[in-house]
């Protein structure tokens, strides 16, 4: 369930699915989305994003991670957050893995309470994120940190994410909601643009005819076959790379 609350002209959004660690399905991408694009049509200036219970987000729901439709459902969501016109805060109180990470790294600001953590473990997995959250990642966090994360898939402790500049402030929900708060009585033109030029400046989202192949030839390969059939036999995957 996402759950979407106003405080003032703050919206929190909240994922609610403490039992699965808040993982993303297809049901709750979509409705990140919509509760994402619902809260600023209502009016609300900025937009606080957290997790119900000990975990942020535990990463893509592995019932459906495998099919087309998860991805389309993933990316539509994030392509929401970083196009919104005010600003979104990751309120990051617990893990966040995967999709997770990739849902922190969509929103423009990121507070870390003691307990976050940041991974992309896809390399354990035979899996692959798209090239733009490799390249969000870099650009946030710095190459080396970035390299850790989607190379060794070991993960960021949230003081490493605050040193490395992935994470921007720490703090609970209640310090994110403050914030939020306060950017919230900002001039909405001025963030509004100042947003997109920030998003625009790196050029994210630029084709790379190699890349894109290579990010597509991963996820026809067998070794995603493999990776999904060592999870579901719990045993250790045997990647062969075709």
């Amino acid at each position: 369930m996402i759950t979407t609350e106003e405080r003032g002209r703050v919206a929190l959004v909240r994922i609610d699915r403490h039992e699965q660690r808040n993982a993303l399905d297809i049901a709750h991408c979509q409705g990140l989305r919509d509760a994402i694009g619902d809260a600023h049509a209502a009016g609300a200036r900025a937009v606080v994003i957290t997790g119900e219970g000990s975990s942020f987000c535990a990463g893509a729901d592995f019932g459906e991670v495998y099919g087309d439709g998860f991805r389309t459902a993933l990316y539509e969501m994030l392509h929401r957050i970083t196009t919104l016109p005010v600003p979104v805060l990751a309120a990051v109180n617990g893990p966040a893995i995967g999709a997770g990470t990739q849902l922190a790294l969509a929103a423009d600001l990121r507070m870390v309470a003691p307990a976050a953590s940041f991974a992309i473990p896809t390399a354990m997995l035979g899996l692959a994120v798209d090239p733009w959250t490799i390249r969000r990642l870099a650009a946030l966090a710095g190459g080396g940190p970035a390299r850790r994360v989607i190379l060794t898939c070991e993960a960021l402790s949230a003081e490493e994410a605050l040193g490395c500049g992935l994470a921007d402030a720490a703090g609970d929900l209640d310090a994110a909601l403050e914030r939020a708060a306060r950017i919230a009585g900002l001039a909405p033109l001025t963030l509004g643009y100042s947003k997109q030029a920030l998003n625009r400046s790196a050029d994210l989202d630029a084709a790379d005819p190699v890349v894109d192949a290579l990010f597509e030839e991963v996820w026809r390969s067998a070794d995603v076959a493999e990776g999904r059939a060592a999870r579901q036999e719990r045993r250790p995957p045997r990647f062969e790379g075709r």
